[in-house]
């Protein structure tokens, strides 16, 4: 039996064809060690510590810290905004189970903002984003895939960041106005992630993916931080008659943000005018050069490792939606923390969530990179982690009673493991289609936008005139289970190396040798002289 072996170099790395009796196998790309890399760019670039592609990484942190300002300030303020001692029902329970934090008594503060919006409507009112954010999910990756991620992320921010400039005009003149709003608002900011996916498929190095990624949706979970705590300080104030004040800040926020992107960024290291030519060669040499190959829709919609990421994108979105648009919800009304001591405790598990996505980026890069795992493994592993802690954290959280302290305990320790699926499924859309990371991005985030609209629409309904901790433990069940079927479909077919129908067909100058012994692994490694790539399976 003969084996017909075929490859082609371009700037350092190789990409290997193994033909055995007529049939090709899946291609291993050949890449140096990351340690050689490493020192011969540093050598090459004088040892720059900040360079071009760190630019955009810092750019699109604070994009997404804006992103996610703008997302989750509604749910803040809408506890100002609403009426509480207003009623449409008599047959109304109220949970008295836990005592004020403030008095030691059951008699908390109650809100008497100025609109008379029942739990369901205020689940129509959190849940309308996504019914917006879904549309654009596909679309926007298509659209990044074309014609590059820089102005549509950046149009994408600016549209959410004027929009929530005239919240409080629609609010007040109608609340199907202000529904209509944040479905827009959704519409503009279902282009990010996907836009983002295609911009680090041509900007980010094979082994800085994990971390380049993860520090940049990290925004995200600063953005929360940042916003929760503002959003109550801001609301308990008299700025701008307290409750408005939240979206005048944010959204002209967002709008100084769109300027510097503008200015500071680049679709690809090719159209960056100061990139260095050794920063562009190394990234080029690691991720190829941009190559228009026609999308391959039917072989991404029948790939079982594109569903498996969908799902577990799905669940992880399931748990962290639900707590990110109900959370304030649960403090106030059922731990009766005030609207300053809500914001700030509602902030806390997604400061350990930022701070778990980055660690978790850099850990999984180590694993891959020295060889300890595979890319395969190493999602898998980190995903897992991600999933399966959370779970059982907020199921526990149930059975805490009013102790808020054991409370706050879990609930962060549910939140921050969320960190870990940042270098699990958010990274893996990289890992098996890198030209069409912001295609299938637009994929599984449009369906784990569902979680988004359907989560607090589950809430409102539970909770609905009946607002007491047992139906809160229903919900922490619910999303437990959800949870764990994400995990489990993850690790049965989630994949970590490039897909075949994502690589370009072999070039005619591919050099083709014949042998007449199937050589092991290691000895094809050896032609040049390499350790084995980590990153592949």
């Amino acid at each position: 039996m003969q084996r017909r072996i075929s490859g082609a170099v371009h700037q350092g790395t190789g990409r290997l064809h193994v033909i055995q009796d007529g049939e090709v196998d899946e291609s291993t790309t050949l890449l140096p060690s990351y340690a050689d890399v490493e020192r011969k760019h540093k050598q090459a670039t004088g040892s720059q510590c900040f360079e071009a592609r760190h630019m955009l990484a810092v750019m699109a942190f604070l994009g997404f810290f804006n992103v996610y300002c703008l997302r989750v300030n509604l749910s803040v303020a809408l506890v100002a905004m609403v009426n509480v001692t207003h009623k449409d029902s008599s047959n109304v329970s109220v949970s008295t189970e836990c005592p004020d934090s403030d008095t030691g008594n059951s008699s908390s503060r109650v809100s008497t903002g100025e609109f008379n919006w029942d739990q369901q409507m205020q689940g129509n009112i959190l849940g309308a984003f996504f019914y917006g954010y879904i549309v654009t999910q596909l679309p926007g990756g298509w659209l990044a895939s074309r014609f590059g991620g820089k102005r549509l992320f950046g149009y994408g921010v600016l549209c959410t960041s004027v929009l929530t400039l005239v919240t409080p005009i629609a609010a007040r003149y109608s609340v199907y106005l202000l529904i209509a709003v944040r479905v827009l608002e959704g519409i503009g900011e279902g282009v990010t992630f996907p836009a983002m996916h295609a911009m680090w498929g041509s900007w980010a190095p094979v082994w800085e993916r994990s971390k380049l990624v993860a520090f940049t949706y990290a925004g995200a979970q600063l953005g929360t931080v940042f916003s929760l705590p503002i959003s109550g300080i801001l609301c308990d104030s008299d700025v701008a008659g307290g409750w408005p004040s939240v979206f005048y800040v944010f959204g002209a926020l967002g709008c100084v943000w769109f300027i510097a992107w503008m200015l500071l960024t680049h679709d690809t290291p090719a159209k960056h005018p100061r990139i260095s030519t050794s920063e562009r060669d190394y990234i080029e040499s690691s991720v190829g050069t941009q190559e228009r190959v026609p999308t391959p829709w039917k072989k991404i919609f029948t790939s079982s490792a594109v569903w498996g990421l969908a799902v577990a994108h799905f669940s992880s979105n399931w748990g962290f939606y639900t707590l990110l648009t109900c959370l304030p919800t649960y403090m106030k009304n059922i731990l009766k923390f005030d609207m300053t001591e809500n914001g700030i405790l509602s902030a806390i598990p997604y400061a350990a969530c930022w701070a778990v996505q980055n660690i978790s980026g850099f850990t999984a890069d180590y694993l891959r990179s020295h060889g300890y795992l595979s890319t395969g493994n190493t999602r898998k592993l980190f995903n897992t982690l991600g999933t399966v802690i959370p779970a059982l954290m907020l199921v526990t959280v149930g059975f805490v009673g009013c102790d808020h302290v054991l409370a706050m305990v879990f609930l962060t320790l549910s939140v921050g493991f969320v960190g870990c699926t940042m270098a699990g499924y958010n990274v893996n859309h990289l890992d098996i289609a890198p030209k069409f990371a912001g295609i299938l991005c637009g994929i599984t985030n449009g369906l784990a936008t569902i979680p988004g609209f359907v989560g607090p629409a589950v809430v409102g309904y539970l909770t609905n005139n009946n607002e007491t901790r047992h139906q809160w433990q229903i919900i922490f069940y619910i999303t437990g289970v959800i949870y764990f079927i994400g995990a489990f479909s993850f690790i049965v077919f989630a994949k970590g190396e490039e897909m075949p129908w994502s690589r370009a067909s072999p070039k005619e100058s591919d050099i083709t040798v014949v042998v007449p012994q199937p050589p092991r692994r290691e000895s094809i490694v050896s032609v040049n002289g390499d350790p084995p790539p980590a990153y592949t399976e």
